[in-house]
């Protein structure tokens, strides 16, 4: 095996256990947060429930049907041509929105951190549903021609099978334009507006936090509790663990992109061609980042830990009296 196809095999591997481990992980998380119990604010809990059931929608198309789809079952319908276009326009507007999603949860951080003029007209509940729809209804249109682009990989039998981007998706000047607008969309336009709105939060948190520091100065040596501030750790971690994690795992993706439109190279020749293994690298890692906030969640939010906790101890209890029954 040359030294650079090792990653194949592991894709093979790789993507079944990252929907086994997703599917579920993204289930609990919208169940814990729609109950409302997390001592999260209403406009919070939207965006992250919206965030993970869009997550949750990538897992089952693109993980599932597309990825995992191809390498196990290419000779059943998940791989007939339509069937193989309607579900690229499913994962990708899927993928939009979960991206849309934590650029929208970012900026109504920024906003209720930052702006405290903005904060009582837009960090309310009613303001992300009307938020989470507009972007739910952007995605859907703008990638509408994206199944228009896909033609059949090959034809047996007068029946057409797998998708491959059409000749004239390579050569007509308007399909070149509406790719590059689709990258544009996502994932360059947010990644670049989540860098900046952390980037701001951070200064923001900086100079506010050397006045109070010299306010509590003066405050019985220095040691009486901010309580506004304490408010807001809880926010910001939140915040910058989501966003954090974003960046980080979408980042190899990203410059991919770039590094492919900067230097007209987008297909590889082989399995083992370095550009075969920075896009697949980054595709894993970009589709990781889907049940990443689960686990976020559990970690800064006690109050989300408690319910994961009561909802297991429930869970177990019911069993046991399932088992008890059936021994009676």
């Amino acid at each position: 095996m040359h030294r650079q196809e090792f990653v194949l095999p592991i894709t093979y591997i790789y993507y079944p256990i990252l929907a086994a481990l997703q599917v579920p992980i993204n289930l609990v998380a919208i169940v814990i947060l729609y109950r409302g119990k997390c001592g999260l604010s209403k406009c919070i809990t939207r965006y992250l429930v919206a965030m993970a059931a869009a997550d949750l929608m990538v897992v089952i198309f693109d993980v599932i049907c597309y990825r995992t789809g191809y390498i196990y079952f290419a000779s059943t319908v998940l791989n007939i041509t339509p069937v193989c276009r309607v579900n690229i326009v499913l994962f990708k507007a899927a993928t939009d929105c979960s991206v849309w999603f934590t650029v929208a949860f970012t900026f109504d951080r920024f906003t209720a951190i930052c702006c405290q003029k903005l904060k009582a007209m837009f960090c309310t509940e009613q303001t992300a549903v009307k938020v989470i729809g507009t972007f739910f209804t952007i995605n859907c249109l703008t990638t509408i021609g994206i199944y228009f682009s896909f033609g059949p990989r090959y034809v047996i039998n007068n029946v057409s099978w797998g998708c491959i981007h059409t000749e004239s998706f390579n050569l007509l000047l308007g399909w070149k334009i509406y790719a590059y607008i689709i990258y544009f969309w996502n994932p360059l336009l947010p990644f670049l507006l989540i860098l900046l709105f952390n980037a701001l939060t951070i200064r923001h948190i900086l100079v506010s936090s050397k006045g109070r520091v010299r306010l509590q100065a003066g405050n019985i040596g220095g040691k009486r509790k901010d309580s506004e501030m304490e408010s807001r750790k809880k926010s910001i971690i939140l915040l910058f663990a989501v966003s954090g994690s974003f960046i980080l795992l979408w980042m190899t993706y990203v410059v991919n992109g770039i590094y492919g439109r900067i230097s007209k190279n987008y297909y590889y020749s082989g399995f083992n061609d370095p550009l075969f293994v920075r896009q697949e690298v980054g595709i894993m890692l970009q589709l990781f980042s889907c049940g990443t906030n689960t686990c976020i969640y559990a970690v800064s939010q006690r109050k989300f830990r408690e319910e994961l906790r009561n909802g297991v101890v429930c869970q177990f209890a019911q069993l046991l009296k399932v088992i008890a029954l059936g021994k009676h």
